[in-house]
């Protein structure tokens, strides 16, 4: 999935700055204009060879004139053509007036866009480009309506229009569209929230020869070519050599959270797992993974004794916010050692019921727990996701995956991280536990608290495609045996 895209995602205002400066340095805007409908253009080919005619929707900035020379690249190639402009292209200016008077002048007649107008072939949607933000105009949406209701083919021009290029976000209405073309750079709300469903499949033309600079990149998409990886293990490598992971969760009625966290962190290499949990678990999860180290809890007392031998934490599934749970958490916090931290431990947290731990750590809210985290809601961490990600890296000292469509992985150094692997067969409970143990077992193998985060979000993610083939019913317990293979297969034990 998307893994022929460069791997540096950037800002829209990124890329309309390098636009400006090829232009100043001596490239033509009209020519970066000719490019980008000649790619588009060629792309709606490839797509879809046989459809014979396009109905172009133009708007009334670059976008629109990109929209206007590929109705006259399919004019010229003897494609009926329809164009429906969405502004008087009289107040057009610059290369988009150029354009208009191009795509006219080789008979690609444009006319005045009405609902129920008359669409064939492909649609072409050229009507808002990265540069909106906010709520669609009236008129726009309504023809974003049509483009939607149709069941013709759509290819977006650079962005689907209604999408903001930035965050994925759709305030009011975006065009769904099948295919997408974008050009320069890759835009980070192509594929983060709302953005992937939307885009369709999404292609890169570059346009240009000077690419963008990634050290200037707001993200890095994570891939087989860029991921972490472990290294290979010696022979005579023992399990002292993995870290002992102590996974603390697992209340009354939710101790199969706690379990499956264990589990995955048994499967994802850790050399030792222990689970500090109830006690009316105990006798289950020996039963169903005799290799982790059970111990029932009542009190902090004995928490603390199991904690001072462990190397890794992994805190909240299945904990709970009562007594008990704050015990433990309290235990946890006090540590200097590597941890990850989810559920009920970021919902106690946000209540300020614990105080954020000492060492290295990780954090792994839904939209839910951000928006608890940050004392806001979940639709404004939706809008936001880069934002609120970067805040809470920031305002906690701690590594940040906010899960979701185009997962973030924030540090707060400023890095930031894109995982676009899923499906959406992992909706389902349990799973965010998984990853967890995941990153967990990842960080005992000595990976720094970032790069733990980026892999484990990686193979959590691509396990799901592949589980999900199989369509609805994955079940949690599935995805340890996956990432196993997963990480066998990218990173070898042996050389």
């Amino acid at each position: 999935m998307h893994d022929d895209l460069p791997l540096s995602l950037y800002s829209a205002a990124q890329v309309r700055a390098l636009d400006a400066r090829l232009i100043a340095s001596g490239t033509p805007g009209f020519e970066l204009m000719h490019r980008a409908a000649r790619a588009a253009w060629r792309a709606l080919r490839q797509r879809w060879p046989d459809a014979g005619a396009i109905t172009v929707f133009a708007g009334g900035g670059n976008n629109g004139g990109d929209g206007y020379l590929i109705a006259a690249l399919a004019q010229r190639a003897g494609w009926p053509v329809r164009v429906y402009h969405l502004n008087d292209p009289a107040t057009l200016k610059g290369d988009a007036a150029h354009a208009y008077a191009e795509a006219t002048g080789c008979g690609a007649r444009s006319e005045a866009w009405k609902s129920g107008a008359e669409l064939s072939g492909v649609i072409v949607d050229a009507l808002l480009g990265t540069g909106f933000s906010g709520s669609v105009r009236d008129a726009y949406a309504e023809a974003i309506k049509q483009i939607n209701a149709s069941p013709l083919p759509v290819l977006a021009v650079d962005v689907p229009s209604g999408l903001n290029a930035d965050t994925g976000a759709v305030t009011s209405i975006a065009v769904q569209a099948n295919l997408t073309v974008t050009f320069i750079g890759v835009k980070l709300g192509l594929l983060t929230g709302e953005g992937p469903d939307h885009c369709g499949e999404l292609e890169f033309a570059a346009l240009v020869e000077e690419p963008q600079n990634p050290a200037d990149a707001l993200a890095q998409r994570l891939s087989p070519r860029n991921l972490p990886r472990l290294p290979p293990r010696k022979r005579s490598a023992h399990k002292g050599n993995f870290g002992h992971v102590l996974v603390m969760g697992g209340n009354e009625g939710t101790g199969g959270a706690a379990m499956m966290t264990s589990e995955a962190a048994l499967r994802c290499g850790a050399g030792m797992v222990s689970l500090a949990t109830r006690p009316s678990n105990v006798a289950a999860a020996l039963a169903r993974r005799p290799e982790i180290m059970v111990a029932g809890v009542e009190s902090s007392s004995r928490v603390i004794s199991l904690v001072e031998k462990a190397d890794v934490l992994a805190v909240g599934p299945g904990l709970g916010q009562g007594a008990w749970s704050r015990s433990l958490l309290s235990v946890a916090a006090s540590r200097d050692i590597p941890q990850v931290w989810d559920a009920d431990a970021l919902n106690l947290l946000a209540g300020q019921a614990v105080s954020t731990p000492k060492g290295p750590w990780i954090m792994t809210p839904h939209p839910g727990e951000a928006a608890r985290l940050l004392r806001s809601d979940t639709a404004t961490v939706q809008n936001l996701r880069p934002t609120a990600a970067r805040k809470l890296a920031e305002r906690y000292g701690a590594v940040v995956l906010l899960k979701g469509l185009g997962t973030l992985i924030a540090a707060p150094d400023g890095r930031m991280a894109l995982c676009g692997r899923g499906h959406p067969a992992m909706a389902t409970g349990g799973a965010g536990d998984v990853l967890t143990g995941i990153i967990a077992a990842l960080l005992a193998q000595h990976l720094p608290a970032f790069e733990a985060a980026c892999l484990g979000a990686w193979l959590h993610g691509r396990a799901g495609e592949l589980l999900g083939q199989h369509g609805r019913g994955l079940a949690a317990s599935d995805f340890p045996d996956t990432v196993r293979q997963l990480l066998e297969s990218y990173n070898p034990c042996l050389k």
